[in-house]
């Protein structure tokens, strides 16, 4: 499962596959609050939606946007809190989580990690096998994280086997 953080809008969207398979869409849908109600209102909001998804989906593993800096200060406020929302909400399960930041997932699904909104919305399109890009594009981007995760984490977790594997092997 794959969220991207935000206070407004937060994408979440479950992707089923392995490496070296076609992967395919299982849910997508983007959380929304009102910039009108109080902002711990707003979190409670979006953990309760976040715990549903996860009850329902019983995601192997979530991968959440890394918040990094942009210039505006209120929205690094906001997504870093939706973020340990995400965080909690996952840990509390004892889900593994991964952290990938925005170029990692745009290099991931588009092979640039300068790569614009529309580019990835449409990469994720060919990959899922998609009639359209998901709207809005936190959707798209939420999908994009559980894609890289899929790809990245398999790839990760076959190294971390191999790397047990010949410490096993060097004991004996």
């Amino acid at each position: 499962m794959g969220i991207d953080p935000g206070l407004t809008r937060c994408g979440m969207g479950v992707v089923e596959g392995d490496v070296g398979r076609p992967l395919r869409l299982v849910d997508v849908n983007v959380l929304r609050t009102s910039a009108d109600v109080p902002t711990a209102q707003r979190l409670v909001t979006i953990e309760r939606g976040i715990d549903a998804w996860l009850d329902e989906h019983r995601p192997d593993a979530v991968a959440v946007e890394r918040v990094f800096a942009r210039s505006d200060s209120s929205t690094i406020m906001g997504t870093a809190q939706a973020s340990g929302i995400a965080l909690v909400c996952a840990a509390r399960r004892g889900l593994p989580v991964a952290l990938h930041t925005p170029s990692e997932v745009k290099a991931a699904v588009s092979g640039s990690g300068r790569a614009a909104k529309a580019q990835v919305g449409a990469m994720i399109t060919r990959i899922l096998r998609l009639d359209a890009p998901p709207k809005p594009a936190d959707a798209a981007d939420a999908l994009a994280l559980a894609i890289t995760h899929i790809w990245r984490g398999g790839a990760q977790a076959r190294i971390d086997a191999a790397l047990a594997a010949s410490r096993a092997g060097g004991r004996r």
